[in-house]
């Protein structure tokens, strides 16, 4: 096989025989590619082809399994040289500020990875300067990247990829989701970009056909292969198309072609005043965030009418206030005649609806999906399954009606969510950007199907759209930005209007005329490369303090601005700590209790006398019978009841045995025990009193044994129980913070940062860490001043020994957190793993209860080796017995040895790579 390769310069990239699995389903099927140096090469493709994961591949981010990926003169399965071309490559992953922080403004994001890099404060401060005047950023240095529109948010993940003078620049699909001007300012900073930095080479994968034509390179991509590289122009003559688009389709496998119509839609013939749905002023706010603004539009009946905009220009929020499933925060619409309502049930049903992302059921099959939107919507029991074979033909689904949407391609999937949208037969159907990731082909035939049930049926079809072909097949059009209607209008008089040469033209000249280059003026600045260079490879392997404590910033500025966290590690820690103090008692205080008495003697009288005087115990009215004992245990009125048989008083005064039936709730076995021990103490204490008043010497002569409990002579439970819930606290809540701070960042798309910068995982985890171990002390701290102003339990030994312990606790705490998180993709994965494995432990076998010397086997093993167990001893020592340093040593070294332990495993088991 000859190998593909663009027409001069050295590689820069080099794939031989790269394969890549995701379970059984194989991405890439033996890539073999050349990509020279200077070049600006276009991956083409629709969504699921594989772009993503081969430029993943290239950069780094994702480990190779299978097959040869040199980058920049080095294999990149080579951890060395893998570290050591990580500052030369730039990455810039799929999504809308997916590598950006949402909460950090713009000068943070550059700021930190500035720092990550290397660069010293007035090497940050020029570059920040330079990138953010280029790309029209530097009027918003102080605005939160999260609030920034999606070509800003695109413009500062460009400056952040930017930041330390990349050899190799990777961009997965950046402008995909953003308006037609940001997309031109986008490629305009590329193109100044390139001409400062002549020798940069640029990959970029991209599903817009009119950017590629920029590119001087193409590598087309369908179905985890190769189809075809050249020149735009090479792709153009071979096909014999006039658009790369058309290209692409020619380019396909015949067995994807077989069938493929052009788009034609018939002229549109309707009555102007029969109208399908009417928006007046229809206003949409979320707080202080107007999302809608007063837009207003009529669509007639039979109309293919198409909405162009961003993502966030308010298409989607427009579409559900229209179906019902948003009430309009101002203005009306209605559909059909009837003022939109999401109670009116009868015109809902006139109305189906396809959202951006498939609202289909992964676990049914395809027949069972549309079966059971046909009984959702109402459609008559034995009319089903003729509808649902009607729709399988009308939608060329008949060969995967038993198979489930996840097994399908995106192409079959997109037609099975048409299908289910119409099996009920709506007269308007709603489609929230129904073809993004789709292949031409299938675009082509999805659109021939809407022209179908416009023309012939009548239906009425409301779609959204960023693509600009698309657009222009409507009958009719609205230009939206930024939550406001800009132009209704056939696409040729929007055109028309605006005196352009094509509707992205126009679209441009409406965006510009009102404001939409609000994302900042560029100024046309030069970005003059730094003098310093790449760190070298001994630079780079050493653990790095300002690389670690970038982390730490970052995390300790995430932390101040969101109060949630906070609130949860302080105001959670002391409502626990009130809940488990008062809550977990072993004190029996207050006992209610009755006496069943058959002697009715004065001795009878003075042993309940006795009883009564006790603080224990809370006395009830008299027990008269057995079914009154039973009656009153059962619901709850007594904890204990006491029967004194007939007999008793003569007994006692014989000097004969006697005894009393004492009856516990045993609901609560602890507190029965501690109750029986209660009544056990009075009923012999009592005698010895009465035999000792009637002259009768006690058995044992002189020898008497006096009971005296040290550190807790009041046996209370409150002193037992706060020093040890207080590092159960400090264990578990910490430990699940700290394991939402990373596993946050895998969700989000941010761990891509750890995967491609010179960040190493000792450097990443320990930055992450040491703003929770800071916030744990605080805890720690606020927990102790709480048991001492609330509970009058005050540490009576070492201060200095417990806070050290609490530092050290604070630390496996928190690396136990990292250590879940290592582990784990979700936030809720990881906050039960970290819950389960502090929790339960903690109180199982680390002596909070139970003494560990109690255990046997396995129990005793994990007592012993556990670290809440020798903070448990600590606490309690300092808190009940005075104890310090030296009579604490032996607790502390298993908590010193545990910190490397558990931290190291967690950075062992944290992956540089994905995959």
């Amino acid at each position: 096989m000859v190998r593909p390769q663009p027409p001069e310069g050295p590689p820069v990239v080099r794939l031989a025989g790269v394969r890549l699995h995701y379970g059984k389903a194989e991405a890439l099927r033996g890539i073999d590619l050349d990509i020279s140096a200077g070049q600006m090469v276009g991956l083409i493709g629709p969504d699921g082809v594989g772009k993503s994961s081969l430029l993943s591949l290239i950069a780094g981010a994702r480990a190779v399994q299978e097959g040869e990926v040199h980058v920049l003169g080095g294999a990149m399965t080579d951890r060395r040289h893998r570290e050591g071309v990580c500052p030369r490559i730039a990455y810039m992953p799929q999504g809308l500020g997916r590598n950006l922080y949402p909460t950090l403004s713009v000068e943070e994001n550059l700021q930190f990875f500035a720092r990550l890099f290397g660069h010293g404060a007035a090497e940050r401060r020029r570059r920040i300067d330079a990138l953010t005047r280029s790309t029209g950023l530097y009027s918003f240095l102080s605005r939160p990247a999260g609030k920034l529109s999606g070509g800003m948010k695109q413009k500062l993940g460009l400056c952040c990829a930017l930041i330390h003078d990349p050899d190799l620049l990777i961009l997965d699909e950046p402008t995909t989701g953003v308006d037609p001007l940001a997309r031109a300012q986008f490629w305009d900073l590329i193109a100044r970009i390139r001409e400062d930095r002549a020798g940069m080479s640029v990959i970029v994968a991209t599903a817009y056909m009119d950017e590629a034509e920029r590119f001087d390179w193409l590598v087309a991509m369908d179905d985890g292969a190769l189809l075809a590289t050249g020149t735009p122009t090479e792709l153009l003559e071979r096909t014999g198309a006039h658009h790369l688009e058309a290209a692409f389709a020619e380019l396909l496998p015949e067995e994807r072609k077989r069938g493929h119509k052009p788009v034609v839609i018939p002229p549109l013939d309707v009555d102007d005043d029969d109208i399908a749905i009417e928006a007046k002023d229809l206003t949409m706010r979320f707080g202080d965030f107007v999302a809608v603004d007063h837009v207003s539009f009529r669509i007639r009946r039979g109309e293919i009418f198409g909405f162009l905009g961003s993502n966030g220009c308010g298409k989607s929020t427009t579409m559900k206030m229209l179906t019902g499933l948003l009430p309009a925060s101002e203005g009306q619409a209605w559909l059909f005649g009837n003022e939109v309502d999401s109670h009116d049930i009868a015109t809902r049903r006139r109305v189906g609806y396809m959202s951006q992302a498939f609202s289909l059921y992964g676990e049914l099959t395809v027949r069972q999906n549309l079966e059971l939107h046909a009984r959702l919507f109402h459609v008559p029991i034995e009319d089903i399954p003729d509808r649902v074979t009607e729709m399988a033909d009308r939608f060329s689904l008949e060969a995967v009606m038993d198979e489930l949407p996840e097994q399908l391609p995106l192409g079959i999937r997109q037609r099975l969510s048409l299908a289910v949208a119409m099996v009920h037969k709506p007269e308007l159907l709603i489609l929230d950007e129904p073809t993004s990731g789709v292949d031409p082909v299938a675009r082509d035939a999805f659109w021939n199907l809407l022209a179908e049930l416009s023309r012939r049926d009548k239906v009425t079809i409301f779609i959204s759209t960023h693509f600009m072909n698309e657009a222009e097949r409507c009958d009719r059009m609205s230009m939206m930005h930024a939550g406001q209607v800009l132009d209704s209008d056939t696409p040729a008089r929007l055109v028309e209007k605006r005196g352009a040469g094509s509707l992205e033209e126009a679209f441009i000249g409406y965006l510009v005329e009102a404001g939409g280059d609000g994302d900042g003026k560029s100024e046309d600045i030069s970005i003059v490369q730094s003098q310093q260079g790449h760190e070298s490879d001994g630079e780079r392997s050493r653990f790095s303090v300002q690389r670690m404590l970038s982390y730490v910033w970052r995390e300790a500025l995430e932390l101040r601005r969101d109060p949630l966290r906070g609130t949860l590690a302080l105001a959670g820690s002391v409502i626990l700590l009130l809940v488990m103090g008062f809550g977990i008692s072993m004190d029996v205080n207050n006992l209610r209790y009755a006496v069943l008495d058959r002697d009715q003697s004065s001795m009878s009288q003075r042993y309940q006398l006795d009883i009564s005087g006790s603080p224990y115990f809370l006395e009830q009215p008299p027990i008269t019978d057995y079914d009154d004992l039973d009656r009153r245990m059962k619901s709850g009125d007594l904890a204990l009841a006491i029967e004194i048989p007939p007999g008793f008083g003569r007994d006692l005064l014989r000097g004969e045995r006697v005894a009393v039936a004492a009856w516990f709730d045993g609901a609560m076995p602890m507190r029965g025990e501690t109750v029986q021990g209660y009544v056990q103490g009075l009923h012999q204490h009592w005698l010895a009193d009465q035999m000792r008043m009637a002259g009768i010497g006690a058995a044992g002569g002189s020898i008497a044994v006096e009971n005296r409990f040290r550190y807790n002579p009041d046996v209370k439970s409150l002193p037992a129980m706060v020093p040890a819930v207080i590092p159960l606290l400090l264990l578990m809540l910490p430990a699940m913070l700290a394991a939402l701070a990373v596993v946050r960042e895998k969700e989000t798309g941010a761990i891509i940062n750890l995967y491609v910068t010179p960040v190493t995982r000792a450097e990443f985890l320990l930055g992450k860490q040491l703003p929770y171990v800071a916030l744990a002390m605080i805890n720690f701290i606020v927990m102790v001043l709480v048991s001492a102003l609330l509970f009058d339990v005050s540490p009576n030994g070492s201060i200095a020994a417990m806070l050290v312990a609490g530092l050290l606790f604070s630390l496996i705490a928190t690396g136990m957190g990292l250590l879940a998180s290592a582990v784990t993709r979700t936030q809720i994965a990881a906050m039960f793993l970290a819950m389960v494995g502090t929790l339960i432990p903690a109180i199982t076998y680390g002596g909070m209860i139970d003494p560990v010397s109690s255990l046997e086997g396995t129990g005793r093993l994990i007592g012993e080796t556990y670290p809440a167990s020798h903070m448990f001893t600590i606490t309690r020592g300092v808190f009940n017995k005075a104890l310090g340093f030296g009579d604490l040593v032996n607790s502390f070294w298993p908590l010193v040895i545990a910190v490397p332990v558990i931290v190291g495993l967690a950075i062992k088991l944290l992956k540089k790579q994905e995959g």
